[in-house]
């Protein structure tokens, strides 16, 4: 138990203090998790801070808006983890009348709670002993045992789990699994970590066998397809414009958007300008049009990187089923939709 130990009084020398930590309550917990999943603690403590205020209780998320959760999501990405967060809290709040499961079988019937989230609510509120493991956890075990089983694969994922369950010290879960993700964060960093001052540097497999910079091993590569999108911002004599929500599945359901013409390949700006003047969004006659962004705007997903150009469109007359852009404002947008309408629209 040397790691163990050695590991704790690590963290209980160099933890942040963070507000969730503060906590046994599993509504403030469990919403802290899914707002980090794939966040850094530096982006995702606003949007923490913003949801605690807005939704005390899981009640106050369960009765909001879905609009008004999009909202203040808006700009962590992966909306499918803020829809998701929206239907949990429903569950818990008119299925279990408010009350969390208190184990982690439990809490993996839940919708949109897997495995880490289940173990970090079961550890850090119920002091269950099950350990959490996330991509922290995989490159601190790797690197310290050198183990090159792959992390993306079901068995990778299984042998990680019974190691860092093996090592769990009985009775402190909760404290061995926010150290072992603090140490994953702040130390053993996916590049370049510091190994001179690191606790296990005389005792690191990887290290040792020189072997920290490929560890963990992840050979499943992901697929990322290229997309081009063509906004149009259409602006009437009411300074009034048009947009849609995004109602079929996909990466911004829900979110609304400008109409969009997207194309199979990156076409020259003359056959973007021949579509636009034959689009049907609207009827009305065109007063002026041109390209906002020259440069195409590039905005990386997990997996796709979509190609993005803003087309300004002056119409004649008034746009039926226009709106004011207060209101635009006030909308749930994907980020790179929103910045342009923050910067150029106001």
């Amino acid at each position: 138990m040397k790691f163990s130990n050695s590991l704790i009084q690590w963290y209980l020398q160099n933890k942040r203090d963070l507000p969730w930590r503060e906590t046994t309550n599993p509504f403030i917990i469990w919403l802290s998790e899914i707002i980090l999943q794939q966040t850094r603690v530096a982006q995702g403590l606003p949007y923490f801070v913003r949801f605690t205020a807005a939704f005390p209780t899981v009640f106050d998320l369960a009765n909001a808006d879905e609009e008004e959760v999009l909202k203040l999501w808006q700009g962590l990405g992966y909306y499918t983890r803020a829809r998701n967060l929206h239907k949990t809290a429903k569950q818990i709040a008119f299925e279990y009348q408010g009350e969390f499961p208190k184990n982690y079988t439990e809490l993996l019937k839940l919708k949109g709670i897997g495995k880490y989230t289940a173990a970090a609510i079961a550890s850090f509120a119920y002091r269950e002993n099950v350990p959490v493991v996330d991509g922290n956890v995989f490159r601190v075990l790797s690197r310290y045992f050198d183990i090159e089983t792959d992390i993306t694969s079901t068995d990778g994922q299984n042998e990680f789990r019974q190691l860092a369950m093996q090592l769990l010290p009985k009775g402190n879960a909760n404290i061995f699994n926010q150290a072992i993700m603090e140490f994953g964060a702040l130390q053993c960093v996916p590049k370049n970590p510091n190994c001179t001052i690191c606790v296990f540097n005389d005792s690191c497999l990887a290290l040792q066998k020189k072997k920290v910079a490929q560890l963990p091993v992840k050979i499943k590569k992901l697929k990322v397809t290229r997309r081009y999108f063509n906004y149009l911002v259409f602006t009437d004599e009411k300074n009034h414009t048009i947009i849609s929500k995004k109602t079929a599945k996909g990466i911004w359901q829900n979110l609304y958007e400008f109409p969009l013409l997207e194309t199979e390949n990156e076409e020259p700006d003359e056959t973007i300008f021949k579509l636009i003047q034959n689009q049907n969004f609207v009827t009305n006659e065109i007063a002026e049009l041109q390209l906002h962004n020259h440069q195409i705007i590039t905005h990386k997903l997990s997996h796709q990187h979509l190609k993005i150009k803003f087309w300004k469109i002056i119409v004649k007359g008034i746009i039926k089923n226009g709106i004011d852009w207060e209101s635009v404002k006030k909308m749930p947008f994907p980020i790179v939709v929103y910045n342009f309408i923050e910067k150029e629209c106001i």
